[in-house]
C-alpha cells in the first residue's frame, strides 16, 4: 500500500515538473500530489481523534479500531511531500517526560460560568495551502502589530506592502546589495535604513497632499517619530514581507513584482 502511494506521488511529481507551467497537465499533476499530502494529514487526524474518543466511549465496532491501527502504521511510511515548507514532526517520538508537582491547589468547580466544549468538526476538511496565500496571511498578522490608532488591517497592509515595500523594490542599489549579500548582511546595510526612511517620507508627502489626517500619513508620522517603529517595520519587511527575496529576484532578472496581492 505504502509503495503504491509513494509511486503514485513520484509519478505525479515527474509529470508536474515535465509539464508546461500553467497547463492542464501541470494542474492535474499538482492536484494529485496535493490530494496525497492531504490524505496523509487526514490519516493523522483520524488516529488522534480515535485515540482520544475511544477512551470516552465504546464504538462497538472493531472496524473503526482496525482502521486506526492501519492508518497509524501506514502514516510514517508515506514520506512524500517532505519538500513543503515547515518542519515534519510525523516521525517524532516521545522518549521521556518530567512531571513536576504544583502543590495541592483547591479547585472550585462551582465558581463562574461553565465552559462549553467545542465539537470536533473540522477534521478531514483541510486543504493544501497556497504558498502565496500563506505568505500574505503572515504579512497581515505582522503588520497588525506595527502601528497604533484607528487603523484598519487593510490600511496597514497597503501601506507596508505597497507604499513602503513597493518603493524599496524600485531601488537598483538595494537590489544589487540583496543579490550579493546574505540576508543578515543586507539587513545591516546603512543604505537600507536610509532608503526605508526616504520611502516613509515619500509616503507621508504623497498622502498628506490629499488628506492631513489620512491613515497612511498617520503611519508615516509614527514611523518617522520612532526609531523602534522603523526597526519593527524593517523586520516585518525582511521577514513576512520577503523584501530581500523580492530584490534578489528582481536583480536576477526573474521579474519579481513589488509585493503580494491580497
Amino acid at each position: 500500500m505504502a509503495s503504491r502511494l509513494l509511486q503514485t506521488y513520484a509519478e505525479a511529481k515527474r509529470a508536474y515538473e515535465a509539464a508546461a507551467p500553467g497547463s492542464q497537465q501541470a494542474q492535474t499533476a499538482k492536484d494529485r500530489m496535493e490530494a496525497l499530502i492531504l490524505f496523509k494529514s487526514d490519516m493523522a487526524a483520524y488516529v488522534r481523534m480515535y485515540g482520544f474518543l475511544s477512551q470516552i466511549f465504546d464504538y462497538g465496532n472493531t472496524d473503526v479500531e482496525k482502521r486506526s491501527i492501519f492508518f497509524r502504521l501506514l502514516h510514517p511510511l508515506l514520506t512524500f511531500g517532505r519538500e513543503r515548507e515547515g518542519v515534519d514532526l510525523s516521525a517524532l517520538k516521545l522518549t521521556a517526560y518530567t512531571i513536576k508537582s504544583l502543590g495541592n491547589p483547591t479547585l472550585n468547580l462551582a465558581a463562574g460560568e461553565p465552559q462549553k466544549l467545542y465539537v470536533v468538526d473540522e477534521a478531514g476538511t483541510g486543504a493544501v495551502q497556497d504558498k502565496t496565500k500563506i505568505a500574505l496571511a503572515e504579512l497581515i498578522a505582522k503588520v497588525n502589530d506595527l502601528f497604533e490608532g484607528d487603523l484598519t488591517p487593510g490600511d496597514k497592509l497597503v501601506y507596508v506592502n505597497d507604499d513602503i515595500k513597493g518603493k524599496l523594490m524600485q531601488s537598483d542599489k538595494l537590489a544589487e546589495q540583496a543579490l550579493n549579500n546574505k540576508k543578515e548582511q543586507f539587513a545591516s546595510s546603512p543604505d537600507l535604513d536610509k532608503e526605508l526612511e526616504d520611502a516613509i517620507m515619500d509616503a507621508h508627502s504623497a498622502h498628506s497632499a490629499h488628506s492631513a489626517h489620512s491613515a497612511h500619513s498617520a503611519m508615516s508620522r509614527q514611523a518617522l517619530g520612532s526609531a523602534a517603529v522603523r526597526a519593527d517595520l524593517k523586520a516585518v519587511l525582511l521577514g513576512a514581507g520577503k523584501l530581500w527575496e523580492g530584490l534578489r529576484t528582481r536583480a536576477g532578472g526573474a521579474g519579481g513584482g513589488p509585493g503580494l496581492s491580497p
